[in-house]
């Protein structure tokens, strides 16, 4: 029950994550809405970097940020970043698809070198660090498409702009 669960629940963030991947507008991939900020097509690169990080979940006992680059260039391409979302979307369904339960227990750890950020079973890692901060990341995109004046579509339920409000 547990895997159904989690299956489900990360397919439906992860089609909703398409949803708004495919309204991306490439004219202003370079656009951000304060200098503090990612520019469009950075956080999308950084959805994208979430999904692999939920790929690693299921692929390696324990994930070191220090290990990776802070920031991938950012993608540019509508077409390039819907491409590696959907390979990466079929990696991760196969890999959850395989695990079973005691695997989804299992304890997996986030670090960034000695410093240990989160020690949590798969299953729970996969929520928080994975589906979580995709979903966050998601609504800050819908706060880009907004502040730009891009339609955004709604992901439980229709939005004012679906409404036509």
């Amino acid at each position: 029950m547990v895997k159904q669960l989690i299956i489900g629940d990360a397919m439906n963030e992860l089609k909703s994550t398409r949803r708004i991947l495919e309204q991306l507008p490439e004219e202003h991939m370079a656009w951000k809405p304060h200098d503090k900020s990612m520019t469009l097509g950075g956080l999308t690169t950084h959805l994208i970097n979430v999904l692999n990080w939920q790929i690693a979940i299921f692929l390696y006992p324990e994930f070191d940020l220090a290990s990776v680059p802070n920031r991938r260039i950012a993608l540019e391409k509508r077409e390039d970043i819907l491409e590696e979302f959907d390979t990466n979307v079929a990696k991760l369904e196969k890999l959850i698809s395989e695990c079973d339960e005691t695997t989804l227990g299992e304890e997996w750890t986030l670090r960034s070198g000695d410093h240990m950020i989160l020690r949590q079973p798969r299953a729970l890692a996969l929520r928080t660090f994975g589906i979580s901060h995709m979903v966050h990341h998601r609504a800050q995109l819908g706060v880009y498409f907004r502040l730009l004046d891009i339609p955004v579509s709604g992901f439980y339920g229709p939005s004012a702009d679906e409404l036509g409000k």
